[in-house]
């Protein structure tokens, strides 16, 4: 799609509090991206370069979802999703990693977190986070 048109796109689907998420990513291209990406398809997006800068925030209430990857420096993306969960911060999470191993995919499956695999292709994480608010608080 060209960039006029996505423009336009995102000018048409002006981000509501109830479509509020967040994406940690220690990549900057990575994080650009998404953020642009989500804010297209009407979503408010804050991103976040490491989890203790969300944690840190104090808004993480606010998200109806956030979005983490797995691997970051000094937390993982499910660490992030265990320290929120412990300060009774129970927004629904997606962890995006490349090449999940069985281990990890278990420990997501117990946490209640799914999984959408890089490369981001296609529609999966935009129709995961769509499900996730559909369903509601």
């Amino acid at each position: 799609m060209p960039v006029h048109a996505q423009m336009a796109r995102a000018s048409n689907n002006a981000p509501e509090s109830n479509k509020l998420v967040a994406v940690v990513d220690d990549d900057p291209a990575v994080r650009a991206s998404l953020k642009f990406a989500l804010e297209v398809e009407g979503f408010g997006v804050r991103a976040y370069s490491n989890p203790q800068a969300m944690l840190d925030d104090g808004n993480a209430a606010n998200y109806r979802c956030v979005i983490v990857d797995q691997n970051l420096p000094a937390m993982t993306g499910l660490d992030l999703v265990a320290r929120l969960r412990a300060r009774s911060v129970l927004v629904p999470a997606i962890l995006i990693t490349s090449q999940p191993s069985r281990v990890l995919r278990a420990r997501a499956e117990r946490a209640g977190v799914p999984i959408v695999e890089k490369p981001l292709l296609g529609n999966a994480l935009v129709d995961r986070i769509r499900g996730i608010i559909a369903r509601g608080p």
